[in-house]
């Protein structure tokens, strides 16, 4: 039976292309974007939803669906504050997960980071790691989570340190080898179709997908 798809994050670098991949795919007959204005074209098969992500009711009302896939994230420079950057990168995508969950919806699919743990003495990849550990314990029968390295696309803004570390990771591309190739920089294009395959699979449990694990998803047809 075709199910419904809720994404949110969908503005982004990979959430842009997972929406495309996800309208043109017939497992899905609607996808529901979240968005706190307008900025997609109606297309068939698309249900745009404007929200307040701090209104819960409101909130709960939009997450009615099959399947959340989460591709919300900022950084701190761009976020402008630690707090306004756990904002986005935990509360927002732990609330959603929290109300989906509670809707009855059976999978939830979340992009972390590489090196996520929420020990670590980095602020960016403990939040990462923190918010990780909260939507497992919130019970999906499937729970998948993406850690890429630097993401490869296109970007709507231009932001000269991201380009430099883009740079510089490439070239230094084939050295990332052995417990370190999961480093290695990947597309988004690549993580999005990892995700939209993976959703497809439904394998239950909590599965975690690093580099290699991530590229052979998006290879599967």
């Amino acid at each position: 039976m075709p199910q419904t798809a809720v994404v949110i994050g969908a503005t982004g670098l990979t959430g842009t292309t997972l929406v495309t991949l996800l309208l043109h795919d017939p497992h899905f007959s609607k996808v529901k974007v979240l968005l706190r204005s307008p900025s997609f074209k109606q297309r068939p098969g698309l249900e745009i939803v404007l929200v307040d992500f701090n209104d819960e009711e409101g909130l709960s009302e939009a997450l009615t669906g099959d399947v959340l896939f989460c591709c919300i994230g900022t950084t701190i420079r761009q976020a402008g504050t630690k707090e306004r950057f756990r904002e986005v990168d935990f509360e927002i995508p732990l609330r959603c997960a929290t109300l989906a969950r509670r809707q009855g919806m059976q999978q939830f699919l979340l992009i972390s980071a590489i090196g996520a743990n929420p020990h670590s003495r980095n602020y960016y990849l403990r939040t990462k790691g923190e918010v990780e550990h909260a939507v497992e314990r919130l019970g999906f029968p499937a729970l998948y989570i993406f850690r890429p390295s630097i993401l490869l696309g296109v970007r709507k803004v231009f932001r000269l340190k991201e380009w430099l570390g883009i740079v510089l990771a490439m070239v230094f591309y084939f050295l990332w080898q052995g417990r370190w190739r999961k480093y290695r920089p990947v597309k988004a294009a690549n993580v999005a179709r990892a995700m939209l395959n993976v959703a497809k699979k439904t394998p239950e449990g909590t599965h975690v997908y690093e580099y290699d694990a991530i590229k052979e998803l998006a290879q599967l047809r």
